[in-house]
């Protein structure tokens, strides 16, 4: 019993980790509120837009740092399972926080720092086809979806076990599950590019 006491208790503090606002905060340092503006998403990308994108590198280096330290915790503690057990926690704080009545944001960046400590070669060509992409068309969203895609097939490629390919599909199923706003105003032609505010299409 005790030793489930004390998982549990991980686990929680690895879902508060994942709860921690960057994004909020950055935003508010430049007195932006950033669940109230742009695509009121609480993410990098939403941040780089309204405040500049160096600003949005901050956000998005401190969302992956949560995924990646639950998921290290995680992994020395039991292999792969224990990453993804601490590291999943993460990513569901920020993608569901209770500090925010459950509404937070994507799960890219803290997916990402998850994976970078299981897979870290595949994450780092998985972050220069997102810049390349997000570069290239100006559509964050875009190049989250085609990267969330595109890992569970790498994964696949390169023999990863059966818990690798499960854990990796569920994520990436709920990362692109939660660009469905982004995904509809892609076929209307309304989704914000980069470096642009709604108002700008306006």
């Amino acid at each position: 019993m005790g030793l489930v006491v004390a998982v549990l208790a991980v686990v929680v503090l690895a879902y508060l980790l994942g709860t921690f606002p960057s994004a909020e905060l950055v935003a508010r340092h430049y007195g932006v509120d950033v669940t109230k503006s742009g695509s009121g998403n609480p993410g990098a990308s939403n941040v780089m837009r309204l405040v500049g994108w160096k600003a949005g590198v901050v956000v998005l280096v401190a969302d992956a740092a949560k995924g990646a330290i639950a998921a290290a915790v995680g992994l020395a503690l039991d292999g792969h399972r224990g990453a993804y057990i601490l590291g999943g926690a993460a990513v569901l704080g920020h993608v569901f926080p209770v500090w925010r009545k459950f509404k937070g944001g994507r799960g890219v960046a803290t997916g990402a720092g998850v994976l970078l400590v299981v897979y870290p070669l595949i994450t780092a060509g998985l972050a220069i086809v997102w810049v390349a992409i997000a570069r290239g068309l100006h559509k964050a969203s875009v190049a989250s979806i085609v990267c969330a895609v595109a890992a569970p097939v790498i994964i696949v490629l390169v023999g990863g076990s059966a818990l690798d390919i499960a854990v990796v599909s569920g994520v990436a199923v709920m990362i692109i599950l939660r660009h469905g706003s982004n995904l509809r105003r892609l076929v209307r032609g309304e989704e914000h590019g980069l470096g642009e505010t709604p108002d700008d299409r306006r």
